[in-house]
């Protein structure tokens, strides 16, 4: 590379074939340059056509590195900026990696620009074995597993890349959606962004949502455009952690109706029981067993009395065996 006082208006910002970096233009970056000037020139690539022009003018180059710094100058009103300039023979690989180590330099990645960084390494080796060699090497991932679910994410769709961007949808949701439709993924990554549920919720969505569509019969679309569904993300009275309360319940009531109707049985038959504060009744999960659960509170001998004789009388109870024998 050599250095060279290039005009801004030579420099190609449309060509993205080399950015990694997702940051955008901030006030800090200007008031640096502005301050104390362009510390760290950018890499410029000249394109091959222009290289035999013998006018200057007429010379064009693509950023290899620096897209923020040159947005910065533009908009500071500079004409010229010194640039590292590489030869129009400089191979694809070479400048992909001068990008990378630009970047990986002077931070940690996050998720996309590592994605960016690996899906643009991947066009020039056969396998995640390969390329994970290379990317430890620049610093990256070098776990093929883990390359092989990050390599896509810049693929995805702009709201889905800004849901990762804000942590707001993890990862292994992110893989998830990657293999949807389109339109699919972009409901879901709406409605993650809107709620912002856990890792956790946002699973237990998925998974009761593929299951309510693939027993109902119909699409994952069908069940998210229900209006059911559309009417608990509406409630103006609601705030984002009560409709994710109440979606859940929602989908777990269409998707075991009649677990639905044991649990609501169940919770009729206990408060009628009158347990109290120091006795719990735990039913078998899903009420797919028989086996129930007494927890008992006691802090001394009498206590532990008082609640014998408490139970004996919840045993004559009607109500206990309705519990134990429900009409479904």
């Amino acid at each position: 590379m050599n250095y060279q006082n290039i005009a801004l208006s030579r420099i190609d910002s449309e060509n993205d074939t080399c950015r990694i970096s997702t940051r955008r233009l901030g006030d800090s970056l200007m008031d640096s340059i502005r301050n104390l000037g362009l510390m760290n020139p950018p890499i410029l690539l000249e394109y091959p056509e222009s290289a035999d022009f013998s006018s200057n003018s007429n010379r064009k180059f693509a950023i290899v590195a620096g897209f923020r710094r040159i947005a910065a100058c533009r908009e500071l009103g500079c004409s010229e900026i010194p640039a590292k300039i590489l030869p129009p023979e400089t191979e694809k690989l070479h400048c992909i990696k001068l990008a990378i180590t630009d970047n990986v330099s002077a931070r940690a990645l996050n998720l996309i620009e590592t994605s960016r960084a690996l899906h643009s390494l991947s066009e020039f080796f056969e396998n995640d074995r390969r390329l994970a060699q290379e990317a430890s090497v620049l610093g990256l991932p070098q776990s093929p597993s883990l390359i092989g679910k990050i390599r896509k994410l810049c693929l995805l769709p702009q709201p889905i890349q800004d849901g990762i961007l804000s942590d707001t949808i993890p990862l292994a949701v992110a893989s998830e959606l990657g293999e949807m439709e389109s339109e699919t993924a972009l409901v879901y990554a709406r409605l993650f962004e809107t709620l912002k549920p856990s890792l956790s919720k946002q699973r237990e969505i998925l998974t009761l949502v593929r299951e309510i569509a693939r027993r109902e019969d119909m699409t994952v679309l069908n069940v998210l455009e229900s209006d059911a569904f559309q009417e608990i993300l509406c409630r103006k009275e609601s705030d984002r952690n009560q409709k994710t309360r109440d979606i859940r319940r929602y989908l777990r009531q269409r998707r075991f109706p009649a677990v639905t109707r044991a649990e609501q049985s169940f919770e009729t038959g206990v408060k009628s029981l009158n347990l109290g504060k120091d006795m719990k009744l735990i039913p078998p999960e899903n009420f797919e067993d028989t086996v129930y659960t007494l927890h008992l509170n006691f802090r001394n001998f009498s206590e532990l009395k008082a609640q014998q004789a408490k139970l004996e009388n919840i045993i004559r109870n009607p109500s206990l065996k309705k519990i134990f024998e429900p009409e479904i």
